[in-house]
């Protein structure tokens, strides 16, 4: 039998609705995407690869507020 992890299905329909034209996505479609979007953070969040993400994006972060001083 054959499982699919909920955070990978969900990464690839926002990777499938973002790559799509701008001009042809509805209201509702929108609307949809940012519900997803979260969505699919919440459940990236507390694994360890939603944990490097987040030192990654910490370390940026870090250094952009380094640089501006």
């Amino acid at each position: 039998m054959v499982t699919i992890d909920v955070a990978v299905l969900l990464a690839v329909i926002v990777v499938l609705r973002l790559g799509r034209r701008t001009q042809s996505r509805s209201r509702d479609d929108e609307k949809l995407t940012v519900v997803i979007v979260p969505a699919l953070g919440v459940l990236i969040a507390p694994t360890s690869a939603g944990r490097a993400i987040h030192d990654i994006l910490g370390q940026l972060a870090n250094g952009i507020t380094q640089a501006g001083r």
